[in-house]
């Protein structure tokens, strides 16, 4: 019982779950605030543990061995021996540790009380041990202070929420594990091309500037001079409505509320950006090249959009560049960006190159292709379905089929062959 109880609590100690137990004795857990003091030098507790075990072992063992030649003779040491053995395995090593394994938390804890107050009282002999044991592994370049801090990494971090299962909710892990994808997507990952990008051109007829105001569904809107590189500022419509009521609507008023616009460097991790907008306590920004050409629009609703999903639709429905058109098909825009489409709908087209539908194809064929081209790419089968100004608009796409559709389709090309 008391071989048991040593190899137990060693098992149990060296298997538990560190971030649960540190959570525990946050909480006054008494024996989880043992443990995680006896886990601190784990040099000492396998001291400890090993020479109560070994002391017990040995002592089991002298004991066998009288009572063996006492009832057999000479014939007694080899009984005592193979029997001691047998106990030895069953009870006091498979039996307990299994348990300990299984239930470290049911071992560990109460096994804490017990062996916190040993260490103490031993203190001098397991001093004695370890230091000479210490010394032997320095001469292999071997420290107990090289313990490692069993800190997790992002990769390590996203597997542990990736198996939390019903603890934390599945809406609620897919959040978490956007996070850490943040640190390695770049804002020209989300921004809005700047083909895409919806501004004022204040050079435009008077009464088309009015109605486009009128008709505004953007709580912000860029306003330049005839081309988005002569950009004049940011204008806010709430701000614009103050001119709308004292009747005083003008374009150099317009431009007198536009606000300095903010510029991003194109390659800007998104984590970096978030917490840029957060301290300059903004929420717009226009990505630039290393020429200062500018490349597109991101905003913190897109970041966040990264995090939570897309405001405007489910999420758990395709994105608003993606119409589902039956039979495992697909029509999508040209501009939708690769990661977006990746995470929305589940694909796995390669990421590591351009960033949008549209570059992906013609970086693949080398050119602009005409509409009716149909390539195969990592198994998805993509058909230019219309083209327009040396761009792609718009993409067929048929997924590699997989799992029940493929079974389905199988069984469907059997039945046409009968």
């Amino acid at each position: 019982m008391l071989s048991a109880a040593t190899s137990g609590s060693e098992t149990a100690l060296m298997s538990i779950n560190r971030y649960r137990m540190k959570h525990l004795a946050r909480q006054g857990h008494g024996g989880a605030r043992r443990a995680e003091a006896l886990l601190e030098r784990p040099d000492r507790l396998i001291g400890l543990v090993l020479l109560g075990n070994n002391l017990v072992n040995i002592a089991g063992s002298a004991v066998a061995t009288v009572i063996g030649i006492r009832l057999m003779g000479d014939i007694g040491v080899i009984v005592a021996t193979g029997v001691l053995t047998i106990v030895v395995l069953v009870f006091s090593e498979v039996s307990p540790k299994t348990l300990a394994a299984l239930h470290p938390e049911r071992v560990a804890y109460p096994a804490s009380y017990v062996l916190m107050p040993l260490q103490r009282a031993l203190w001098p002999l397991i001093w004695i041990i370890n230091t000479t044991c210490n010394g032997i592994l320095q001469i292999f370049g071997v420290s107990p202070d090289d313990a490692e801090t069993h800190s997790l990494s992002a990769e390590e971090l996203r597997t542990v929420v990736s198996e939390a299962g019903a603890m934390i909710p599945r809406r609620h892990q897919n959040m978490l594990l956007s996070i850490l994808d943040m640190e390695n997507a770049e804002v020209d990952d989300i921004m809005i091309p700047r083909s895409e990008i919806i501004g004022i051109d204040i050079s435009k007829p008077w009464d088309k500037i009015v109605d486009q105001i009128a008709q505004n569904q953007h709580t912000r809107l860029p306003i330049y001079d005839g081309s988005i590189e002569t950009l004049q500022g940011i204008l806010h419509m709430r701000r614009v409505l103050g001119l709308v009521i004292d009747q005083n609507l003008t374009r150099d008023n317009l431009l007198a509320l536009a606000r300095e616009p903010y510029f991003v460097p194109a390659g800007t991790p998104l984590n970096h950006q978030l917490l840029k907008f957060q301290s300059e306590r903004l929420r717009m920004g226009f990505v630039v090249d290393e020429y200062g050409d500018i490349q597109g629009l991101v905003t913190l609703e897109d970041i966040l959009e990264e995090i939570v999903g897309e405001f405007t639709t489910d999420p758990a429905t395709q994105t608003r560049h993606v119409k589902s058109e039956g039979d495992n098909h697909y029509l999508v825009e040209g501009t939708v960006g690769i990661r977006t489409l990746n995470r929305t709908m589940g694909w796995e087209l390669p990421e590591d190159g351009p960033r949008t539908l549209n570059g992906l194809i013609t970086e693949h064929l080398e050119a602009i292709p005409r509409a009716g081209t149909t390539l195969e790419l990592k198994g998805y089968e993509l058909r230019i379905a219309q083209t327009r100004a040396r761009r792609i608009k718009s993409v067929r796409i048929r997924p590699p089929q997989t799992g029940a559709n493929a079974t389905m389709a199988a069984q469907e090309s059997h039945d046409d062959d009968d």
